[in-house]
């Protein structure tokens, strides 16, 4: 009876971002709400519009008048999902937060196991995807491909393979968290740096409920670039590494020209070898200059130390305001 005691006086917040999806809002809160209600804890709902162009806000609202547990936060602007997740997860005030997709992609019924592995004591419990339904091949092959490449260089950091941002955080996580703020966010990498006791808990992806994904192939391949330039200088060393084994097979090369034209009277070989190795020189230093510019914009951007993001409204039920005040 005392532990149930304890467990209503904890709450839990799970954090929404959506852009433009009045398409799946309304049956992703049914869901939500049967999981939240069958919890013998406290809840909020915390739905970030990230400035949506359809209906969005106003399913928002709409939900909110029926549940008392929805908070709404109106961005300004679209700031994207990294950054909207970042408003979210700041405007959270449960013991647990859980961040969690509006697609339903990821199943709000596994909360509760969620919530199980917390109370074993681990801080972060991490939804790990064992199956992915709804994607092509390709994009399955290019997110595996993508998580060996990231933890193969991203050093002491270790980045879960088949991870997304659903997951849980207790209040110490989410507070290490908040104090990282960057404006090159890449949540999944930040929430594993912070470290402290976290453990996987696995589960089937389902496929996209409604509405449109916002990834398509360009913008997963930035993200990726993202995720690899936030958390390590690796592709500055390897560039290094290309050129200074650039520059000693030309000196070899070149020994070899030299030394065959004395002895042997060979011409040297003409206008066609002489322009592919200009080529190759020009693309690898392009390359280079390429990555050296992705790091000097990160400096560049960090330095003008501007806020992630500007909320255009809060909107906290009247119901929940009066409740509260009680």
């Amino acid at each position: 009876m005392g532990m149930f005691m304890n467990d209503l006086e904890q709450t839990i917040s799970i954090v929404v971002p959506a852009y433009n999806e009045e398409e799946v809002l309304r049956v992703f809160h049914r869901r939500i709400a049967l999981v939240l209600d069958s919890l013998p804890l406290n809840s909020e709902i915390i739905y970030v519009n990230d400035g949506s162009h359809d209906r969005t806000l106003e399913v928002m609202k709409e939900l909110q008048e029926m549940d008392a547990r929805v908070v709404i936060v109106d961005l300004s602007r679209n700031f994207g999902k990294e950054i909207a997740l970042t408003a979210g997860l700041d405007h959270a005030q449960g013991d647990a937060i859980v961040p969690i997709d509006a697609d339903l992609q990821d199943p709000p019924e596994l909360i509760p196991d969620l919530i199980a592995k917390w109370r074993e004591g681990y801080n972060v419990v991490y939804a790990r995807r064992i199956s992915r339904e709804g994607e092509t091949w390709f994009k399955k092959a290019t997110a595996n491909m993508f998580y060996r490449s990231a933890q193969r260089i991203s050093g002491k950091v270790i980045l879960p393979a088949n991870v997304g941002d659903f997951r849980l955080l207790d209040r110490k996580a989410l507070n290490a968290l908040k104090q990282l703020r960057e404006q090159h966010r890449f949540m999944k990498g930040l929430f594993s740096m912070i470290g402290f006791r976290q453990v996987a808990l696995d589960y089937h992806r389902d496929a996209r409920f409604g509405g449109k994904t916002k990834w398509n192939y360009w913008r997963l391949w930035n993200f990726s670039l993202e995720g690899i330039t936030s958390f390590t200088i690796a592709p500055l060393k390897i560039s290094s590494y290309i050129g200074l084994l650039t520059a000693i097979c030309a000196f070899v090369y070149g020994l070899f020209i030299f030394g065959k034209t004395l002895l042997i009277g060979d011409p040297v070989p003409g206008f066609p070898s002489l322009f592919v190795m200009v080529a190759l020189l020009g693309g690898l230093q392009l390359i280079t200059l390429g990555i050296i510019g992705e790091y000097l914009g990160r400096v560049f951007n960090e330095t003008k130390n501007r806020p992630l993001y500007f909320v255009q409204d809060v909107f906290v039920s009247p119901k929940r305001k009066t409740t509260d005040s009680e």
